[in-house]
């Protein structure tokens, strides 16, 4: 298995539990990011953020449909280009990871990067050619898009079985709050041509992210037919999917996920949140040199 392609792989996804942000932000026109290959942490994270033993270059593109928003039950299809450099010393530039370093040692893998969120706006727009935001939030204000402090570490258990957490902290617009994150994935083939993979995770959110993405003001109330609600911090969804990865050789593969993301909790119990449970799946074709 070509160790490039495997490394592109177990990082381009986090996607049943980040292809919602990164397809708003695709359409916003402020990030565009390659969501699926290996969905998390479907191959090793040691892998994933291990420096391979030379310089890559990875070039992709593809599809991915998404709901408009969390909670929405509007679904929308964004294209996906990814572009990501990874050097030999740990160092990596991506459209799917942000600006960062990552590295493994004895089954422990760690990761840190600047990455991006992408904004929430309260009306249906045009962006690059495609439509996002919703109307139904109307009233509501945008939520601006925010530089992110990415952090992660995970743990090989078993050849075929890991544990990651990370957390995604806001560099800017501070009030959109935080969220922690934990998963685990298991790899169920993996060959010289194919790799399928499993996962499943939460993520759960502070009071500011909850309140920024669930919650409605006082002020939002009074301009919008929603009551008001302040959601407590704690858990906001699990997911899980379902990946794979195809290699025609050392340089051209193709990537499939699908997944479900359903709210829990307080973030459940929002006004805002018209379907609980939200499909999710992407694919898109990529080169390695």
């Amino acid at each position: 298995m070509n160790r490039s392609n495997s490394s592109f792989a177990a990082t381009s996804a986090r996607a049943v539990s980040s292809v919602t942000s990164i397809a708003q932000a695709c359409v916003a026109g402020a990030a565009v990011l390659a969501v699926t290959a290996a969905q998390a942490q479907s191959t090793a994270p040691a892998a994933a953020s291990a420096a391979p033993a030379t310089s890559t270059y990875t070039l992709g593109a593809g599809v991915a449909v998404t709901s408009r928003y969390s909670g929405s039950d509007e679904t929308m299809a964004v294209p996906l280009i990814a572009a990501d450099y990874q050097h030999s010393s740990g160092f990596f530039a991506s459209t799917m990871r942000g600006l960062g370093y990552g590295g493994a040692t004895n089954g422990i893998s760690y990761s840190a990067s600047v990455g991006y969120r992408g904004p929430r706006y309260d009306q249906k727009k045009q962006r690059g050619g495609f439509s996002t935001g919703s109307d139904f939030l109307r009233g509501m204000g945008e939520v601006k898009g925010s530089a992110t402090g990415n952090l992660s570490v995970g743990y090989a258990v078993l050849p075929w079985l890991d544990l990651q957490v990370r957390t995604e902290q806001p560099l800017t617009k501070r009030e959109n709050g935080a969220t922690y994150s934990l998963g685990a994935s298991a790899k169920l083939m993996n060959d010289a041509t194919d790799t399928i993979g499993v996962s499943v995770g939460g993520t759960a959110g502070d009071s500011k992210y909850m309140q920024t993405y669930y919650g409605v003001s006082a002020a939002q109330a009074a301009r919008t037919a929603f009551k008001a609600y302040t959601p407590k911090s704690g858990f906001k969804e699990i997911e899980a999917g379902v990946n794979w990865q195809h290699r025609f050789d050392s340089h051209w593969s193709v990537t499939g996920a699908v997944g479900a993301q359903t709210l829990v909790g307080d973030a459940a119990k929002s006004p805002l949140v018209r379907r609980k449970t939200t499909p999710v799946a992407a694919v898109y074709g990529s080169y390695t040199f």
